[in-house]
């Protein structure tokens, strides 16, 4: 299904795309950080981000289609903990991956295991469609199961115990199919343009933080 869906054609394309998209995500990621991409397709993100550890994981082998310096393990994102030890990343990293799972609990239970595998302090990225702004169009796939709004998953991430930190409700379209800009500069543009987000935004941007005290924060919003 992945193989029709995402032919080597099109990851061609999306290569480009992904690259201004890891750029712009960058200011979340430090050279020095360790950072997992979960559920990390063919490593479009990690791929691009800079980082002084870079690892990816899932349940298909892509190890051939990751850089060379990226470390891979195959295995589901409910099980990182069989593979990693607790308090082991600073960032990670997941697009479009939570509403393939089963249920609201499996997001949360998803959700908990990120927790751990951060360092306290540690960032959770998150790209997911947005099914308010989305519209029937989230279930043209068949391995959608769970639908999420930018408040929804703000209250699955308080559940598995993550601070936020920022939501951009509209940050993406909803797949790089649809009227996002394919040309590098013109998504450069488009990154540095927030009203034409509001415009062509389907996509939630989260961030996240493990806390390293019970102290509650604010939380920006756009």
């Amino acid at each position: 299904m992945y193989a029709r869906r995402f032919s080597d054609a099109d990851a061609a394309r999306r290569g480009g795309v992904w690259l201004e998209i890891s750029r712009f995500l960058q200011r979340y990621v430090a050279a020095t950080d360790a950072v997992l991409d979960l559920a990390c397709d063919r490593g479009a993100f990690i791929n691009n981000v800079r980082a002084a550890q870079r690892w990816a994981v899932d349940v298909r082998d892509v190890r051939d289609h990751l850089e060379p310096d990226v470390r891979f393990v195959r295995t589901d994102g409910r099980a990182l903990l069989d593979h990693f030890d607790s308090e082991t990343f600073d960032v990670v990293f997941m697009s479009n991956y939570l509403e393939h799972l089963e249920s609201a609990d499996a997001v949360i239970a998803q959700l908990k295991v990120v927790h751990q595998v951060l360092k306290p302090g540690g960032l959770v990225i998150i790209l997911q469609p947005n099914i308010r702004l989305v519209g029937g169009s989230y279930w043209d796939f068949l391995d959608h199961k769970t639908a999420l709004t930018e408040k929804s998953l703000e209250e699955a991430t308080r559940a598995a115990g993550l601070v936020t930190e920022e939501i951009v409700a509209r940050f993406l379209p909803y797949t790089t199919k649809s009227r996002f800009p394919q040309h590098r500069l013109l998504v450069r543009a488009y990154l540095r343009l927030r009203l034409v987000w509001y415009a062509l935004g389907r996509q939630t941007l989260y961030i996240g933080r493990r806390p390293t005290s019970s102290r509650p924060r604010s939380v920006k919003r756009t």
